[in-house]
């Protein structure tokens, strides 16, 4: 299956790899940036739909079907931000999309970044913890033809990203050690976004993926799809 994808969050660093990803991978037909801002790339088989809101896309609904893929990568630090912000952004806005794109493309496969320490009990102590579960709970109930929630940790960035976090290149000298000694912690931002087009292909056996379930989604090939669902 060629995947036509629809890409969120692509002026951050998550977006930004998943999408380099997508553009250098065969198997990905065609990628609809949806973006707030234009990202500064042109590609052959990448188009860019800038709207100033995500939380309400009628304007631009017609140009959002004919894709399979969601790649929903758009998000925000609960760091400086109040409780009411981070639940509309992190939630409400997330689920504005699912549900918008749901009613457009019913055969879709949305991919929903969250992260490590999500809680799908919605108990947890931490209040981005349980609405970020609570997000990948309602992502979960909506009618799409499959959908999985990433929970990524620390991420080695791809060759050429320009959106890099500020305190990322503090920390980068520690990708190597970190990948020996905390393996279920850390992965690359390329296995990311293979995970992700794998997912999109072929699906996997659980839809909440930690670290490790990534990096083996990752390296999974589309022959060997029928045993990582059995």
């Amino acid at each position: 299956m060629k995947i036509r994808a629809i890409i969120t969050g692509a002026t951050g660093m998550v977006g930004e790899g998943v999408l380099l990803e997508c553009l250098q991978n065969p198997n990905v037909e065609h990628v609809l940036v949806l973006t707030r801002k234009p990202t500064g790339r042109t590609h052959a088989k990448m188009r860019e739909v800038v709207t100033p809101d995500l939380a309400n896309l009628s304007a631009v609904e017609s140009q959002l079907t004919g894709y399979n893929a969601c790649f929903f990568c758009a998000g925000i630090s609960s760091v400086g931000i109040s409780k009411e912000e981070y639940e509309r952004i992190t939630h409400d806005l997330t689920l504005r999309v699912g549900e918008t794109l749901a009613r457009l493309n019913p055969d879709l496969t949305f991919i929903y970044v969250s992260g490590v320490g999500t809680d799908s009990s919605e108990t947890s102590r931490q209040h981005w913890a349980r609405v970020k579960g609570r997000t990948e709970n309602e992502l979960l109930a909506l009618p799409f033809r499959a959908a999985y929630m990433f929970r990524p940790g620390f991420m080695k960035t791809t060759a050429g990203q320009r959106n890099i976090l500020k305190w990322y290149p503090a920390l980068a000298w520690l990708y190597p050690l970190a990948r020996r000694l905390t393996p279920q912690f850390v992965s690359t931002m390329q296995e990311v976004g293979q995970a992700m087009i794998n997912a999109a292909d072929f699906g996997y056996s659980k839809p909440v993926l930690e670290v490790r379930d990534i990096v083996a989604l990752a390296r999974a090939r589309a022959v060997e799809g029928s045993a990582m669902l059995s």
